[in-house]
């Protein structure tokens, strides 16, 4: 059985829209797009890298797929950033999608039938552990079948007030232990959360 990790940027009062340029996501008049730029460290940085140091294949959605699409496949050889150009253009990728055009990154696969029969099966499989980055759609249906193993959220000293947000109301009641947290110079909160059964309730005396 291979874990499911989602890794989100996230802001105080739960947006994930937009996190990464002006023109990312501009749906419903978005204006903020860009807000974790100001804040990119070697903090952030060395997170990322520890996350892909272990074996992993991509589950996204369509529009985070897109957004990897046109950029990865065509980062330069003496860029900084070739490294993680490379482990993202070589490990599969499932692509949850309603478009019937063609995934053209390479080892790139549609996810076919319901998500979250789909997404079961893929976790009963043998294999490397499935890492999804943004993809909020796709983590909010995860979250509400109770199929994401751990959540690994980097929270923005920002309030953005409107926005597209990580949580909604059906998600599944779950527990998480905090594995890690640490904290960024300019206030990045990096944490890491494993899912811990039911949800557990009490009284005080």
């Amino acid at each position: 059985m291979r874990k499911l990790t989602v890794s989100t940027f996230i802001s105080l009062d739960g947006v994930i829209q937009g996190p990464g340029g002006a023109q990312e996501d501009t749906s419903d008049e978005f204006r903020f797009g860009g807000w974790i730029v100001p804040y990119a460290d070697e903090a952030v940085g060395q997170h990322v890298q520890d996350l892909l140091a272990q074996p992993f294949e991509l589950l996204l959605g369509r529009r985070t797929y897109d957004i990897f699409a046109s950029y990865w496949p065509h980062v330069l050889a003496d860029s900084d950033s070739r490294g993680i150009a490379d482990l993202f253009n070589r490990v599969p990728k499932h692509v949850a999608t309603h478009q019937s055009d063609a995934l053209e990154w390479q080892n790139s696969r549609a996810i076919v039938g319901e998500l979250a029969d789909a997404v079961r099966r893929l976790q009963r499989q043998d294999g490397a552990d499935l890492l999804t980055f943004g993809s909020g759609e796709l983590v909010r249906q995860l979250l509400a079948a109770g199929l994401v193993d751990e959540l690994c959220l980097l929270v923005y000293p920002v309030m953005l007030g409107r926005g597209k947000r990580l949580f909604g109301d059906d998600a599944l009641p779950s527990a998480f232990t905090l594995a890690h947290s640490a904290t960024t110079p300019d206030g990045v909160l990096i944490t890491r959360y494993l899912r811990d059964g039911e949800v557990r309730t009490g009284e005080f005396e």
